[in-house]
């Protein structure tokens, strides 16, 4: 009887440790899941990352505090409705994406903004967008013109006329023609992918412009002013 009871309480025990490791699992599986995501209620990191970006771009005014309350959702949600994202307010991967923002690394909890990106020291991440905003820029340049666009966006970023992060060039209001229909969330391809680590680690065929653009398509008098001082495929580059 004893051996029994011995038996029966050792199987009681170890279906209860088989238990708690499955619920452990759950747990942290859920817990990465969370952290996948930045929503309602959320403070931290990510959270000013978010609040210093939107504040950038004109889409939120309110403190850079570091807490996921009202005014940096609703600054969220226009900012999705800007760019062609669901606009439900929460920043998973594809809005933390068009935002150039990281979701798997620490972020800066300092007021100002971001500094300047090396061309040869920027994230994964800084790359993936870049090749997103050649993509929808430039497909169908000759592979010149697409290292060319990516150069634009660095050199502005250099300018202080210019916002100084990669992500705050690209997403400035009127900027980007890719920006304002929609262009910039396609997929970029392996040529863009390229084109933007090139330009990354320092080739500049543009030789410094901080314009380009499509004379067959150019709308703005303003444009037309600038000096140009190269031409690759249909685009214009000019200082």
């Amino acid at each position: 009887m004893r051996v029994k009871h011995r038996l029966l309480l050792i199987t009681v025990l170890l279906t209860l440790f088989i238990c708690s490791g499955i619920i452990v699992e759950y747990i942290n599986a859920n817990r990465d899941a969370e952290e996948a995501v930045i929503y309602w209620g959320v403070y931290g990191d990510k959270v000013f990352e978010v609040q210093q970006k939107l504040k950038q771009w004109g889409y939120y005014d309110g403190p850079i505090d570091g807490y996921y309350g009202a005014p940096i959702f609703e600054a969220v949600k226009r900012f999705q409705a800007k760019n062609g994202l669901t606009p439900d307010g929460v920043v998973g991967d594809r809005t933390a994406a068009a935002m150039g923002i990281n979701l798997g690394k620490p972020a800066s909890t300092g007021g100002g903004s971001a500094a300047p990106p090396s061309r040869g020291g920027s994230s994964g991440g800084d790359v993936y967008l870049m090749a997103k905003a050649i993509h929808g820029e430039a497909r169908g340049e000759p592979y010149l013109g697409k290292v060319a666009v990516a150069a634009v966006i660095l050199n502005r970023v250099a300018d202080p006329r210019f916002p100084n992060t990669i992500a705050g060039v690209i997403y400035q209001p009127g900027a980007f023609t890719a920006v304002s229909d929609g262009q910039i969330n396609l997929a970029p391809d392996d040529e863009s992918l390229r084109a933007a680590r090139d330009a990354l680690n320092g080739w500049d065929p543009t030789y410094g412009a901080v314009y380009y653009y499509n004379p067959a398509k150019a709308t703005s008098a303003w444009i037309w002013s600038r000096p140009v001082h190269l031409v690759i495929g249909k685009h214009n580059f000019a200082t």
